[in-house]
């Protein structure tokens, strides 16, 4: 049972880090452009990037989204270090709808900046997005409460 269990948790990891799929990595490359994992990866001093809330998808049923669930949902968020000191960071993943701003999208990147904001540690965000997620109007920029970062 837990090695099944384990084996799922691979599964959902490695679909995670795939983000919008190997076609739309291929277009970032064609543009000259790093995906999001490739820049922390470039960023951050090797092997100390812990990625947070990998698993977070958006939550609306509008206009068809509700069958349009990427883990991650267009933002990796986490820490590492850059020459040993800690910092957090973020990097919008423009192969997942854009790199567009949602609720669920904000609410990783609000948590974030408060565990900065705990520690002390300087934030970094790299973007590359096409704005606020249209579907879901006002709500894709408030990190509320309601929009916190839950696994589905």
């Amino acid at each position: 049972m837990t090695q099944v269990i384990l084996e799922e948790l691979e599964r959902r990891r490695a679909a995670a880090k795939r983000g919008g799929g190997e076609k739309r990595i291929a277009g970032q490359h064609a543009k000259g452009k790093l995906t999001a994992r490739e820049r922390i990866d470039v960023l951050l001093d090797e092997g100390s990037f812990e990625e947070t809330d990998m698993f977070v998808e958006h939550r609306s049923h509008d206009f068809g989204m509700q069958d349009q669930r990427i883990p991650g949902d267009g933002v990796v968020t986490g820490r590492g270090t850059i020459g040993g000191r800690l910092v957090y960071v973020f990097s919008k993943d423009f192969t997942v709808f854009g790199g567009s701003l949602s609720g669920a999208h904000a609410a990783k990147i609000v948590k974030l900046q408060k565990m900065a904001l705990t520690t002390g540690a300087p934030i970094i965000g790299l973007f590359d997005a096409g704005g606020a997620r249209i579907q879901e109007g006002s709500r894709a920029w408030r990190a509320t409460p309601t929009s916190s970062c839950r696994t589905p």
